[in-house]
């Protein structure tokens, strides 16, 4: 919600500057003088920002992503840090003044001009404080950040929390769940102002509250109802009058509707008739109505709001269990059923204060390869602004779980109110995206009880199962709910198995990706799955020191970037990832290549064609499958990992690969039955659509299947067959073209293990040679 009327203020990023110290020290410092007076060196840094980055550019320590230095800064975890800066305002009469501080991490206090403002115990919110009275002309504004890892010694554990042994001491500290270490992220606890902090004037009479919601459309689509819902702040003389007027436009399509204000809350109903709906990619267009919401008092305009709005409307039609012949999870979006084709998204980076100048190239990646969805995964955090206003101009679905990950978290009353709070803020500020179309609970949580509560039940989980849904129910009542990621309902957790989850993840041994587990899985949507793919030696040469780019074995520093988040606590991890990585090669190639050109090459290509495998599995059983959601898009380190996107944006094979897979209109071939192999084309677009396609052996150029179709419209239809024996490999080429444009896929037929060198043979007169690691 963008406030535009009677409201001005100060950008207060930029120069700030900091000091630190470690251990025990005097936390009783409220100003810049008593920092000096204390002998701690003042340095200069930047806001928004975080720690190891001012250290970083002040010479103290050298690039954490470099080899294995980010373990170097573990004894930063224990520093108190202080930051400041001076600035010039006045109060502004007729008007309240707010400090606004979007990101602070974690634990802080905020004095102005020597006066303690308030504290602050969570990373993911926004904090405003109120400082009527308190402007002085010149001003100080200083904020001591205590370590994170020593307020987490002042909770309680009791039994029944639990995680991995890295993570204990996030599970009360209301922090991005990775930075404690995961199998994607280094550990990197971190502090610092990562988000942007300002002054905001806000006017005595305002809009303090505006939330528009699509309440009904008919299923012809040519009227749709919406409820404004609003909170005002007005003086409510005897005289006067308020009033609402609120304006929406999306081309030619316009609603106008001015309302009586008798109290400071209330709802406005809008009918809109042939409204523009907001559609996801390949569906429609994804309209958004410019909404102006103003607030007149005696006729004139003292304050409004500006917002877009997308009018659509959602479901998600899913079953508790799902059986071999029935079950279901399918996202519906306008009345349409939509097969899913998405991206897990992880955070940006590892320092949280660099995420905003990444996300556009990483959404724009996110489209250009073809998705229509990014679940926001409950490992991060939620996200800037930047990042939903994109995915709602590019009709992008945004599953967005809340910030838990992998552990049994607090139950106590404590606890759940200070996550009741995160999540009212965060479901009012994200609420108004159309992009947004699931809230889910957490990632992996109820899983979590089964590893670390002895198989207890998690529907007895209050955070997912009674505090979000609460929320939910009073401030987002419109928007689809998922306690969790797998989510374990009671009749799930009485059969006992993952076998009937309709939705789930889909890790399993990560064995060869045609293996039996994948093929066999019942599951209508898989939410996680992926396959590792070595970067580039290119990349490879950007994080790794000289000595430590090859070989692979026994070296930690490629553990460390697989990621083994903190060698003292799972010493095997990264070092199994590493072989897990080497075993897909061997499985697809039947060796492991000894050069790093040849290894780089066979990771990519095994997880090239197991990610483009995954994805037409599904869309070939399409509507027994009803969407994927493959891990992941984007590194948010430089690592060895499942991301198809390194940390400095070069797109492994992977990527090219997904991007054919994906294609609205897209041919391939369904596994085997028997002799023979079906060519099908996948429609997912809702209209008919013709094609004339060819199928050649890229070596020969044998003309296998060559023909005119119609592709139902979304649907899968049969085209052809070839014959099929595993002992044949063979490389076939797909290509076709129509009124829908053209296309080209491939098809890697037969039974590993392949040849390596064949296989970069067959890429290359693929059209794939300029994809290919250097």
């Amino acid at each position: 919600m963008d406030i535009h009327a009677g409201q001005d203020g100060i950008e207060l990023g930029g120069d700030w500057s900091f000091a630190f110290a470690i251990g025990q020290v005097d936390a009783g410092y409220d100003s810049a003088a008593a920092l000096a007076k204390a002998g701690l060196q003042i340095r200069s840094c930047r806001v928004p920002g975080n720690l190891e980055l001012d250290l970083q550019a002040n010479g103290l320590i050298g690039e954490p992503y470099q080899g294995l230095n980010i373990l170097d800064l573990m004894k930063y975890e224990r520093a108190h840090v202080w930051y400041f800066r001076r600035f010039s305002a006045q109060p502004k009469p007729g008007h309240n003044a707010e400090l606004v501080f979007e990101g602070i991490d974690c634990y802080a206090d905020i004095y102005l001009n020597g006066r303690k403002l308030g504290s602050t115990d969570n990373m993911l919110i926004e904090h405003v404080f109120q400082i009527d009275g308190l402007l002085a002309g010149e001003n100080e504004l200083f904020v001591h950040i205590r370590p994170a890892v020593e307020e987490a010694r002042k909770y309680e554990y009791p039994p029944l929390v639990g995680a991995i042994p890295n993570n204990y001491d996030s599970l009360y500290v209301r922090k991005a769940p990775h930075m404690y270490g995961w199998d994607i992220f280094p550990r990197a606890v971190s502090c610092g102002l990562w988000r942007p902090v300002r002054l905001r004037y806000m006017p005595h009479e305002r809009i303090e509250d505006a939330f528009l919601a699509t309440k009904s459309l008919t299923a012809d689509h040519r009227r749709a109802e919406l409820l404004l819902h609003f909170r005002v702040n007005i003086q409510d003389g005897p005289q006067d009058v308020y009033e609402l007027q609120i304006d929406g436009a999306c081309g030619p399509s316009r609603f106008s509707q001015r309302h009586r204000v008798p109290f400071i809350a209330g709802q406005v109903k809008i009918g809109v008739d042939q409204p523009r709906l907001w559609w996801p990619r390949n569906r429609g267009e994804p309209n958004l109505y410019a909404v102006t919401v103003s607030l007149l008092k005696n006729g004139q305009t003292v304050h409004g709001v500006r917002l877009h709005h997308g009018i659509r409307t959602v479901e998600l039609r899913r079953t508790e269990v799902t059986r071999a012949d029935d079950g279901e999870f399918c996202f519906v979006i306008n009345g349409e059923k939509i097969f899913i084709l998405g991206s897990n998204w992880v955070p940006a980076d590892a320092y949280h204060s660099r995420d905003a100048e990444r996300i556009p190239r990483i959404v724009d990646l996110a489209e250009k390869v073809g998705c229509n969805m990014l679940r926001c995964w409950g490992g991060g955090v939620y996200e800037n602004d930047t990042f939903y206003e994109l995915c709602d101009r590019k009709g992008i679905l945004i599953w967005h779980d809340f910030s838990m990950a992998c552990a049994i978290y607090p139950q106590d009353e404590g606890f759940c109110r200070r996550f009741e709070a995160e999540a009212i803020k965060a479901v009012k500020r994200l609420r108004q995206h159309p992009s947004i179309v699931l809230w889910c609970g957490d990632n992996e949580c109820d899983w979590s009880y089964s590893w670390f509560s002895e198989g207890k039940d998690p529907n007895q989980n209050v955070l997912t199962r009674r505090i979000i849904p609460a929320v939910l129910q009073q401030y987002d009542a419109g928007r689809p709910y998922l306690p969790s990621s797998p989510y374990i309902s009671p009749e799930a957790f009485e059969a006992g198995s993952d076998d009937v989850l309709p939705e789930n993840h889909l890790w399993g041994p990560r064995n060869y990706y045609k293996s039996p587990y994948y093929l066999g899985s019942r599951c209508h949507f898989a939410s996680e799955i992926g396959y590792f793919g070595c970067p580039s030696p290119t990349s490879l040469r950007k994080f790794l020191s000289p000595s430590k780019v090859w070989p692979w074995q026994n070296n930690l520093e490629w553990n460390l970037h697989s990621t083994e988040a903190v060698p003292w606590s799972s010493s095997a991890y990264g070092d199994m990832r590493v072989k897990q990585t080497a075993n897909q090669v061997r499985e697809l190639f039947g060796v492991i290549p000894d050069s790093l050109e040849e290894f780089s090459l066979g990771s990519q290509a095994s997880q090239a064609e197991a990610k483009k495998f995954f994805i037409e599995f599904f869309r070939t059983n399409k509507w027994r499958r009803t969407g994927i959601i493959w891990w992941n898009l984007m590194d948010g380190w430089p690592q060895i990992s499942d991301a198809v996107v390194d940390y400095y944006f070069e797109k492994k094979l992977a990527w090219h690969c997904i991007q054919r897979a994906q294609q609205s209109v897209c041919l391939t071939f369904k596994e085997a039955a028997g002799w023979f192999q079906d060519l099908v084309v996948i429609n997912d677009t809702r209209e008919d659509v013709e094609v004339r396609y060819t199928v050649k052996d890229i070596d020969g150029g044998e003309v296998l299947l060559e023909g005119r179709a119609v592709a139902a419209g979304d649907g899968v239809t049969q085209l052809g067959k070839v014959p099929y024996s595993g002992a044949v490999k063979r490389f076939y080429l797909i290509e076709w073209d129509g009124p829908a444009g053209e296309g080209r896929n491939h098809y890697l037929a037969g039974h590993p293990p392949f040849d390596l060198a064949t296989y970069k043979r067959w890429m290359i007169a693929a059209g794939f040679e300029s994809e290919l690691p250097k």
